[in-house]
């Protein structure tokens, strides 16, 4: 395989994007979001504030993306004439379930045939603690999901597991609640929330693992500048480690420090990845990354790491896969119920590449070996799986034969044709 080469400007961190739309358009006026990530996901929250009738317009700034959002405040959204279609998005169905339940109107929210078999009682029972009126499938488990939106009452909740969409969707319930909704974590999840409500001028409370924010309180609009995702980077940190003299620079990358497992893991296993020019943005954290090919080593990737490199983990199989010796994936349950079993689908993947993988209910192991044969890639419509099988046909016998790409769309616009730009000539 052809050496990669190059530097790489990022599309926006989709976890970010999604926040700074649903913020702008409960704020108080105008809001302009720049470099946010026009995918798939992403249009799904904004065409749901449409039609809720928030004026979003698409522009750009300096060739960045740029959305300008017309906020209406806390309760200036309108109910819906029609059903809210999230696609793929369980961020935005997750999310809009908690800030739609406390809005004084009836909504409809639904997804695709694999948004619809995602668990959703995470999100909807500590909401109906609150008072919530959500009806659904599986005796309210599953979309599409019936909100009967009315007044709710202020809860302390105990999440059983560390999760940032439930986590946001309580506090997003609780923007509207009279009172103080307050939130506790097992353990640490992405804070991009409140970071998000801390840029806002929203105050909140954060006391160890419990945080709280008082309802009602009325907020502007700002410019908002989002980051590079790091998520979407790991792909190309993967890539440049596996493929011999390679040498890529990612620009602006995202750096929040509960995202960085997936970089963590790549570093334990021996990947040569610089950071430099850390700066922040819209209080998050921004670096650029340089990554050069370097001999990886198998490593165990467990706890509060696992968590952390969720999102990271079909990629990080691909590089496990490469490693010398073998790698542990443990404590990844979470994975199950993903956009697919993204534990099954890449074993799946693997084992036609030749590679030696066993699987378990929590997580999965691989051995790594160098010489990788094509392979036909079932992906159930899961973006990272085709991502990770596009990376991993870089360096298969042959190539590998993705079932569907138009999934990437989902998270990557034009992943495929900036993969292939790199190879040098």
């Amino acid at each position: 395989m052809t050496a990669l080469k190059g530097r790489i400007s990022l599309p926006g961190d989709k976890s970010i994007t999604h926040r700074a739309i649903i913020l702008s358009a409960l704020a108080e006026g105008p809001s302009r979001i720049t470099g946010y990530l026009p995918s798939e996901d992403c249009q799904r929250t904004m065409a749901a504030f449409q039609s809720m009738g928030i004026s979003i317009q698409e522009n750009s700034d300096r060739g960045l993306p740029m959305l300008e959002v017309e906020g209406k405040g806390l309760f200036g959204l309108s109910e819906p004439v029609d059903v809210i279609d999230c696609g793929n998005s369980g961020t935005t169905m997750r999310l809009l379930t908690g800030l739609l339940a406390a809005q004084p109107f009836f909504s409809v929210l639904t997804g695709d045939q694999s948004l619809r078999k995602r668990p959703m009682r995470r999100v909807a029972d500590p909401l109906r603690m609150m008072g919530a009126e959500i009806a659904g499938r599986s005796e309210g488990n599953r979309a599409p999901l019936a909100i009967s939106g009315k007044r709710l009452r202020p809860i302390r909740y105990d999440l059983p597991i560390a999760s940032a969409q439930v986590k946001s969707s309580l506090l997003l319930a609780g923007l509207s609640t009279t009172g103080l909704t307050s939130v506790s974590e097992p353990g640490p999840s992405r804070d991009h929330t409140e970071r998000m409500f801390d840029y806002f001028g929203i105050p909140f409370k954060k006391e160890g693992n419990v945080l709280s924010v008082e309802g009602g309180f009325v907020f502007r609009g700002k410019m908002i500048d989002i980051p590079g995702d790091i998520s979407s980077a790991a792909f190309f940190l993967v890539a440049g480690s596996i493929v011999d003299g390679s040498e890529l620079i990612l620009q602006n990358v995202g750096m929040n420090p509960t995202r960085t497992g997936g970089l963590e893991v790549l570093q334990s296993m021996g990947a040569n990845i610089t950071i430099k020019t850390q700066k922040s943005r819209c209080n998050e954290p921004v670096a650029d990354l340089t990554v050069r090919s370097a001999a990886l080593k198998g490593c165990v990737i467990e706890g509060d790491l696992m968590t952390r490199a969720i999102d990271e983990f079909p990629i990080l199989c691909i590089a496990a896969a490469h490693a010398e010796g073998k790698t542990l994936f443990k404590n990844a349950s979470e994975l199950r119920v993903k956009e697919s079993d993204r534990i099954e689908m890449m074993a799946a993947g693997l084992r036609g590449m030749g590679i030696t993988v066993e699987t378990f209910p929590e997580g999965m192991a691989i051995t790594g070996r160098s010489d990788w044969k094509g392979c036909d890639c079932k992906t159930a419509g899961d973006h990272r799986i085709a991502m990770s099988m596009a990376v991993a046909g870089l360096l298969t016998e042959g190539g590998n034969c993705i079932d569907d790409v138009d999934c990437i769309k989902t998270s990557f616009p034009g992943f495929i044709d900036l993969l292939s730009s790199l190879a040098e000539t």
